[in-house]
């Protein structure tokens, strides 16, 4: 008996809805825009090398594979992840072959997550960009000044993708119902969506396709919060990055510091850590006392900013034990270094607390910033010249002590 061929599984969501022209792709008005660099890029007949810079889910691939379509170029794509020498020769045998056939072609050569690759590996792309063999765009969530070898990056120009905003998300959503068949969402439901995917378009997506599948396959016809809730569970209601609730909760742990309550401190500590803030970022705030993401290294942050900014010189070690708890949560992970970040918080919450500093500071950069430009007083400045001596620089300076 002969059985029918198994069907290939669809792609992904997020796939089938990759924009497939410029004017499908959503958000990036800065780059893509009439007038902007992009747009400009794509207009000009010409594709050059360049560096995408943004967070996960913001268009880089969608991008670089619409500029090989524009150009009718080769598209080649490796993984600095998985890729290799190896796939870096492949590409550039296959340049060569498009280069040389019949019908000429240019090749673009994307490279997904560039920052992985090491220098060894980023400068085997120089000559053959160099010669014009290939157009070389790479993609990276890593800022390129540290990440990209600077002979690399003086050959290419760097792009940066924000994040998608709300109204972007939403006009996405709205694209996946139009194209797809897909479940009703309640308002409430999907303000939860959008801030669950905090401006990641393929984390939106691949969200939606989960909720749809379940919505489906129990027959719900539209999805409301507390469905939304019951599928995704402790997923979706860890994680409120860029919310209100968010920043409620960071700011009920720092004024639980400023206040010395300990219980209180620690409970909004582990409130965070379990509803997915980076302990890093509460690091970083307790040497502060740079609202930032929604990870335990959020929190390392949040525990600098607080040593510093409520603690300051009424107990110096503060700042210190707040950088250490940082460093041992990046050390251990979770969960061993979320002890380290607990142990801050109570130091944190019975030090003396003095904002002295804080409001000193804030107070000359007030000035400063209303003030015009004076020029320093010659008996402060710099002298390591005759000709500044002979101006009187430095004269009549008195050393301290």
């Amino acid at each position: 008996m002969n059985q029918a061929p198994d069907r290939a599984p669809a792609p992904p969501l997020a796939e089938r809805l990759r924009p497939r022209t410029l004017a499908e792709v959503v958000g990036q008005p800065h780059l893509l825009g009439p007038g902007m660099p992009l747009r400009i890029a794509f207009e000009s007949g010409r594709p050059h090398s360049c560096i995408l810079w943004g967070p996960p889910g913001t268009g880089k691939t969608t991008i670089a594979r619409l500029m090989a379509d524009a150009f009718s170029a080769q598209f080649i794509a490796i993984s600095a992840v998985l890729g290799g020498v190896k796939d870096i020769r492949d590409a550039v045998e296959r340049a060569q072959q498009a280069q040389q056939g019949l019908a000429p072609r240019r090749t673009i050569v994307f490279v997904d997550e560039v920052h992985r690759f090491n220098k060894s590996q980023q400068d085997a792309f120089l000559p053959h960009v160099e010669s014009g063999l290939f157009t070389f765009i790479g993609a990276t969530t890593e800022n390129p000044s540290f990440e990209v070898n600077s002979a690399l990056l003086s050959r290419a120009t760097v792009y940066v993708l924000q994040s998608l905003t709300a109204d972007d998300l939403m006009h996405i959503v709205a694209r996946a119902q139009a194209q797809q068949a897909l479940p009703a969402i309640d308002s409430v439901a999907l303000e939860r969506l959008l801030g669950y995917a905090d401006g990641d378009a393929r984390r939106l997506l691949n969200t939606l396709e989960t909720v749809a599948v379940t919505a489906t396959a129990e027959g719900v016809a539209q999805i409301d919060e507390a469905w939304l809730l019951m599928v995704l569970g402790q997923q979706l209601r860890r994680y409120d990055k860029g919310g209100e609730q968010f920043y409620d909760t960071i700011s009920a742990l720092h004024k639980s510091l400023r206040g010395s309550d300990t219980d209180a401190a620690l409970y909004w500590l582990a409130r965070m850590i379990e509803g997915g803030e980076d302990p890093r970022y509460i690091a970083r705030r307790l040497v502060r006392m740079l609202d930032g993401g929604a990870d335990p290294r959020y929190l390392a942050r949040r525990m600098l900013r607080m040593a510093s900014e409520d603690i300051g010189l009424a107990d110096p070690r503060a700042l210190r034990l707040a950088l250490d708890a940082a460093e041992v949560y990046e050390r251990l992970g979770s969960p061993e270094g979320e002890l380290a970040l607990a142990e801050c918080v109570v130091y944190l919450a019975v030090a003396p607390k003095s904002n002295a500093v804080y409001k000193a500071y804030n107070a000359a950069r007030a000035w400063v910033r209303q003030d015009v430009t004076r020029p320093v007083p010659l008996h402060l400045r710099n002298a390591p010249t005759r000709l500044m001596k002979q101006l009187d620089y430095g004269k009549g300076y008195r050393y301290a002590h």
